[in-house]
């Protein structure tokens, strides 16, 4: 078998990733509670006590929130920088972790097989980062939340063999839809979110002969819906990579990469 991926759920009512190989389980962001996060775990036949960390990657409430409960509740390490664990416990109340290690961006983390790389992103939190992990040369990448299109995205989307990749919104949904116009500009702007075309345009640029899946992540209730980024995905980037779509209403199936 290869490495083993699903979301738990992704969107801004929570965020919550799972990423397998040899029996290490890994979970990106604790932004559902700790009851949903078991219980997710549990429909693909993963007990929550068994993951071997939980890994932040910034500080808004939808990715960390949880992260001292999982931590209180089932024992579990929790990474982070040390500069989102300081907005998060302002912003979100996290509580005592009881078992808390910092990284710096860059860092590379080891778990067993699995290595964690960091990079920073322009997304507007305190120190936010986009996460590969590696194992036995197959690298899947956590890359939402990213701001804008950086310099190097598209260089790191074409090293990886899988991707939960953010699609954000429909520009024209965006604009005519009910948000005040400061919240528009954010999302749109150099801190705040991909759209369905440029996520897809990145996937195209990228070339990347390796990529086995797509799974776009992190959709908009408000200004996306699953159909209209799969279908822009498809028009621009093509039918070469099969995407889906992570769900902001539950686990998504379980996805191997080779």
């Amino acid at each position: 078998m290869g490495v083993i991926c699903f979301s738990l759920n992704s969107g801004s009512n929570g965020n919550c990733i799972y990423v397998e190989d040899e029996g290490e389980g890994l979970l990106f962001d604790a932004g559902i509670s700790g009851k949903r996060t078991a219980e997710r775990l549990a429909l693909h036949g993963r007990d929550v006590r068994d993951v071997r960390a939980v890994i932040i990657t910034h500080d808004h409430a939808d990715h960390i929130r949880c992260a001292g409960i999982l931590s209180r509740k089932f024992g579990l390490p929790v990474y982070m920088t040390r500069r989102t664990h300081q907005a998060g416990q302002r912003w979100c109340r996290l509580g005592r972790i009881a078992d808390l290690r910092f990284f710096r961006p860059h860092q590379a983390l080891r778990f067993g097989p699995l290595t964690v790389r960091t990079r920073p992103t322009p997304h507007d939190a305190a120190e936010p980062v986009a996460v590969t992990v590696s194992s036995c040369g197959r690298r899947v990448g956590i890359l939402t939340d990213l701001g804008c299109v950086f310099d190097g995205l598209a260089g790191m989307i074409g090293s990886l063999d899988a991707a939960f990749l953010e699609s954000n919104y429909d520009p024209d949904m965006l604009a005519t839809g009910p948000y005040p116009q400061a919240v528009k500009r954010r999302i749109a702007g150099a801190g705040g979110h991909l759209s369905n075309a440029e996520a897809a345009e990145l996937v195209a640029a990228a070339g990347n002969g390796r990529l086995q899946w797509v799974a776009l992540s992190h959709l908009s209730e408000v200004n996306n819906t699953a159909e209209l980024a799969l279908t822009t995905f498809r028009r621009i980037a093509g039918r070469r990579w099969p995407a889906v779509v992570a769900s902001r209403y539950g686990p998504g199936r379980v996805m191997e990469v080779h």
